[in-house]
């Protein structure tokens, strides 16, 4: 997700370190090659079909050229030709718990790297997941998010429009959106960011939208001083900590992605670098 937001950043006119945003781009791929064997098997690494689908989205947004390796994990994703849908494996909410998440990011890869071998079974798995996407209810914000934004990606207009509806009745009156149902719940910037990049990726909600600029003064009131937002984990942890350099220390992941969220939804609001005055 930081990938994604330092592309968009750059499309915008913002220089960015383009040393460091190759080096993250390299890394991926190596991370990619050292399961190759896995991908082959059909078995994927830790993660399945989300950290699969993350990688290859975020290879696609950065213009990473097609090769073995994005054609194994394409592979990987259409290995199981049974499955109406995929699925997520890990238990790690908001970002690793959703089938949604997964189905959305799956399509975004296979849009992106999918093969011409794999052209039949990509068609047959579109159609699966979109009666799949029709026929199951979100729960909660990122069930929403991505659902509405992996309807956009089959072109169902008329499924798109009402997801679009359904997500944007759920923001809240300080302008944020919560991760999960019920008014005890507060919203936070993983939450209202994710939402503002559907709204505007997945149904054109302009930045000048009242609703979008109710959610651009909620995450603007949430940024800290150093620039990062901060989302606390709802996630067991299960493995040895490690110090990103992310503040927020125990929570830095979650934050990370909030942050990259966050800042997607305000560069949305930025003209493009050919636009500017």
């Amino acid at each position: 997700m930081p990938v994604v937001a330092l592309v968009e950043a750059q499309r915008r006119g913002f220089a960015i370190d383009q040393k460091n945003l190759r080096s993250q781009l390299e890394h991926t791929v190596a991370d990619l090659n050292r399961g190759k064997k896995r991908y082959q098997e059909g078995k994927g690494q830790g993660g399945g079909h989300t950290r699969a689908g993350y990688a290859l989205w975020m290879l696609s947004e950065a213009g990473w050229k097609p090769d073995e390796i994005t054609g194994v994990v394409s592979g990987y994703l259409v290995h199981d030709e049974k499955a109406d849908h995929w699925r997520s494996t890990g238990n790690r909410p908001p970002t690793e718990v959703s089938s949604f998440t997964a189905s959305y990011l799956a399509l975004e890869g296979l849009d992106g790297f999918g093969t011409g071998k794999q052209k039949e079974r990509i068609a047959e798995r579109r159609k699966k997941v979109l009666a799949w996407l029709v026929r199951t209810k979100a729960k909660e914000t990122e069930d929403r998010v991505f659902r509405l934004l992996a309807l956009k990606q089959l072109g169902a207009e008329a499924e798109t429009a009402r997801a679009v509806v359904e997500l944007r009745e759920t923001q809240r009156k300080d302008g944020g959106w919560a991760q999960l149902p019920g008014e005890d719940q507060k919203s936070d910037p993983y939450a209202t960011g994710s939402a503002l990049f559907a709204l505007h990726r997945g149904a054109a909600l302009a930045p000048e939208h009242e609703v979008y600029r109710r959610g651009l003064k909620f995450l603007l009131d949430a940024q800290h001083d150093d620039g990062s937002w901060y989302v606390k984990s709802r996630s067991e942890p299960f493995q040895t900590y490690y110090e990103s350099g992310y503040p927020h220390k125990k929570d830095q992941f979650i934050s990370m992605a909030a942050g990259s969220w966050a800042t997607l939804a305000l560069l949305f609001a930025v003209e493009m670098e050919g636009e500017l005055d």
